[in-house]
This record gives C-alpha cells, sequence and structure tokens, in this order.
C-alpha cells in the first residue's frame, strides 16, 4: 500500500461555525488534526481545504493543502477531489479520509484503520465499544453491527444488535482504496443513506465491503462549543 492521508475541512458548520479554527490550547484544531496524522507516519499529509483562511492555517502548520469547492456534498467528495489535485497520477492507491474535527484521535488508530484494509476490504474504519444505556438509545452514536471476521454487515442510528450487551460505535475514520473511493462518489446517494443520513450504508448498498477493527477509547468528534470543551479538557489531560 502506499497511502496518502487527507484532512476534509470548511469552516460552515451548523452547530460550531469555523470549526477547523477553533482554538485548543493556542493551536486551532486543524493544527491540532496535521499532528496527529503527521505522527500516525502514515503517508503525506493533505489538507481539502474550503477556505483560504483554513488554506493559511493548515500551511502554517506544516501540511500540503489543495483548494476544494465549498459546495462539495460531503466530506468523501472534499477527499476525493483533493486527491485528483494532488496526485492525478495515480502513485497513492490508499487514501485515509481523517476527518478534521476528532483531535482527541490518537495516531495509533490511523495504523489500526489503515491494518483493517485487508484482503478482500474496499473500505476499512474502526469501531469502539459501549455499554452505556445512553449510547444504544442516542441517535447521534451510530451503531456498527460486524461478522466475527470483521465484516460490517450495518451501521444504524437505531439501537442495534437486539437484545443485552455491549454496542459497537462507529469511529468517524476511513481508508479507502482510491478505485473505491471513485466508484463511491460517482454513485448517487442510496435511499438508506438517505433516511439513515449515513453515507457508508451506500457502500454497502453499492455491494462494497467495508472491515472495522476494534479501539478502547472513543474519540468523539467535535460538532457543539460542549464537545470542543471536553476535546480541551482531554487534550490537557495528556
Amino acid at each position: 500500500m502506499n497511502p496518502v492521508v487527507i484532512i476534509p475541512a470548511r469552516m460552515a458548520s451548523t452547530r460550531l461555525p469555523g470549526k477547523p479554527l477553533a482554538d485548543i490550547h493556542g493551536k486551532p484544531m486543524i493544527a491540532w488534526m496535521i499532528a496527529l496524522a503527521n505522527a500516525a507516519k502514515a503517508g503525506p499529509v493533505l489538507v481539502a481545504a474550503a477556505e483560504p483562511e483554513v488554506a493559511a492555517a493548515a500551511r502554517a502548520a506544516g501540511a500540503e493543502v489543495a483548494m476544494t469547492d465549498p459546495d462539495l456534498p460531503s466530506g468523501s467528495d472534499r477527499v476525493h477531489a483533493a486527491l485528483q489535485s494532488f496526485d492525478p497520477s495515480g502513485r497513492f492507491d490508499v487514501v485515509v479520509n481523517l476527518q478534521g474535527d476528532m483531535p482527541t484521535m490518537r495516531a495509533g488508530d490511523v495504523a489500526r484503520a489503515l491494518a483493517a484494509l485487508r484482503g478482500e476490504a474496499d473500505i476499512a474504519t474502526l469501531v469502539s465499544p459501549s455499554s452505556d444505556p445512553a449510547d444504544r438509545d442516542n441517535p447521534n452514536v451510530v451503531k456498527v453491527i460486524r461478522a466475527a471476521n470483521g465484516r460490517c454487515l450495518a451501521f444504524t442510528r437505531a439501537a442495534a444488535p437486539w437484545g443485552e450487551g455491549p454496542i459497537e460505535r462507529h469511529v468517524g475514520i476511513y481508508v479507502y482504496r482510491r478505485d473505491a473511493l471513485a466508484r463511491f462518489v460517482a454513485a448517487p446517494p442510496s435511499p438508506l443513506e438517505l433516511r439513515e443520513k449515513l453515507e457508508q450504508l451506500r457502500a454497502l448498498e453499492m455491494g462494497m465491503s467495508i472491515y472495522a477493527d476494534a479501539i478502547d477509547d472513543f474519540p468523539k468528534g467535535v460538532d457543539s462549543p460542549a464537545d470542543l470543551d471536553a476535546a480541551r479538557q482531554v487534550l490537557a489531560a495528556r
């Protein structure tokens, strides 16, 4: 594999406008994500930036930058557009889509996601177990149902699987084979994707295989001011 790490980042966030530049102990969030990506040593780090101020902050933190259309519909579309701009010759055959709002993720988590891209997998990701009933019942916590070999059978916002026992929460990182990413963004949103607002369901409906490995800690994304304060506390403790 010859991977590249791409971090999609844009200023337009409904609940936390200007999120990539949100201050965390004197550094913008995008700088924390770039440092995390560099520490993972998973290939060159590229930021797919939708605005000049994000691009400037990313370059100041030592990342390459590809400017992308702010009207692209998803992070996956921005990652694909940045990849085409950065590497038109196809030198990189694996793409790590590292979300720009998960500063509490660890560098080792990126390596785990890469390792999950094995065998027949088109896409790899991560899960984290939880026995908290609040997570099971929370539609903002995406649940994953996996086979014993790690293949993902379903993603849902509903309480799943049925019955007692832990759930597995989806961790928002994706590792794509390059041709799988191209097929994915070329396809229209699928019925289940639109119903659950989970784009990974499009890949499953297309017949793609998604595999996941488990990690203990859950690096929650920053989607609100409260999430930002929580991330600051976690990173201060480290």
